[in-house]
């Protein structure tokens, strides 16, 4: 009884000491954010002072950088510098959604414009807003901030999501208002489309791009990297099982991947297919489908969703398969490498055109 008294108090003691440096680490670490953000402001306050800031920025920064590094050690060379007042810029001109309500849509006008005369509260790194300011176009470096936070993405994680061009994939097939959201709110899943991806990128599997490998060599390198494979599936995703058979009159059928998903309430059924796309892959699905409907979920749930994953498929043999109207079964490529992000860009807008063109 004693010894598992004192292991108790151990692991009690070891928990709470453990909570105290997460915490002490993420003061530490707002609190860098916010005087980097003030060092900003500081320079750009001295900079309107003179006639030209370009002249003033060139001669103060160096000298600056000196001083500070002198007194302070790493962390104010020029370019960091430089860094901290591109964040103030960017940061004090528009709404950081580095806040609690980051999810949350302003509920009125007053609201909206309360928020933005409010001073900002940053929740990520240092190393992630520099990432961040690197991006560009305001809506995509917002979308990607409300995911880190709200997803705890690490930088790496950051970098890959963007790398693998996570937004442009989203934004893909919505319209305006609903890309405009992707900056507001994030990645919100109300839907089933709005759990899917196309394509998925797969380049942790570590496979080949003109390899030879059979659909089971291709589940067990995604079960052996389950932990990457959820994060590319998105939110919500909970890893069920691998080849769940089921039986029609003594014939078994195996379903590649179950999954549930915790914020549609449903099962999502994944069939990896390594060929092109053929009809017969969409009604195999749709029988999946039917099955779980009719024997696993429960009345409360929703209706299951069927991936099917392939190599290749080509729209029209997707468009006169499918039932009109259909939600539940959905197509999408998949890549096993990554590609440069201005050619997933293209190949995704090329793609969008095909669809447009064979619908018309």
């Amino acid at each position: 009884m004693a010894i598992t008294s004192s292991q108790s108090l151990f692991k009690n003691i070891k928990v709470l000491i453990e909570t105290s440096r997460a915490h002490v680490l993420q003061s530490i670490n707002t609190t860098l954010v916010e005087t980097y953000y003030n060092v900003g402001k500081l320079i750009i306050e001295y900079e309107q002072q003179g006639k030209s800031r370009a002249q003033y920025a060139a001669k103060i920064l160096p000298s600056l950088s000196d001083k500070l590094t002198s007194l302070f050690g790493r962390g104010f060379s020029v370019d960091n510098l430089e860094n901290m007042r591109k964040f103030y810029l960017l940061y004090s001109i528009s709404e950081t959604v580095s806040r609690k309500s980051v999810s949350v849509l302003p509920t009125s006008k007053s609201e909206t414009v309360s928020r933005k005369s409010s001073k900002p509260v940053f929740k990520l790194s240092w190393s992630h807003y520099v990432f961040l300011m690197r991006i560009e176009i305001e809506q995509e470096r917002k979308f990607y901030e409300i995911e880190s936070i709200n997803e705890h993405w690490s930088l790496r994680e950051l970098k890959r999501q963007y790398d693998s061009a996570l937004y442009e994939r989203l934004a893909s097939g919505r319209n305006k208002k609903k890309i405009k959201e992707l900056s507001i709110r994030g990645h919100v899943i109300e839907s089933a489309s709005d759990a899917i991806k196309d394509p998925y990128v797969l380049e942790f599997l570590s496979l080949e791009e003109h390899e030879s490998y059979s659909e089971n060599e291709f589940e067990s390198a995604i079960i052996s990297k389950l932990e990457d494979f959820l994060k590319e599936l998105g939110k919500g995703f909970l890893f069920v099982g691998r080849q769940h058979r089921i039986t029609f009159d003594e014939d078994h059928y195996y379903i590649d991947l179950v999954f549930y998903h915790r914020i549609l309430r449903c099962f999502i059924l994944i069939d990896l297919k390594i060929g092109e796309l053929k009809h017969a892959d969409i009604g195999q699905m749709q029988m999946y489908v039917n099955y779980f409907d009719d024997e696993i979920k429960e009345s409360a749930e929703n209706k299951t969703i069927g991936i099917i994953l392939c190599k290749n498929k080509k729209e029209s043999i997707v468009k006169y398969t499918l039932p009109k109207n259909n939600n539940q079964i959905f197509t999408s490529k998949y890549k096993i490498y990554l590609p440069d992000k201005k050619e997933l860009q293209q190949l995704m807008e090329a793609e969008v055109v095909y669809k447009r063109s064979i619908n018309e």
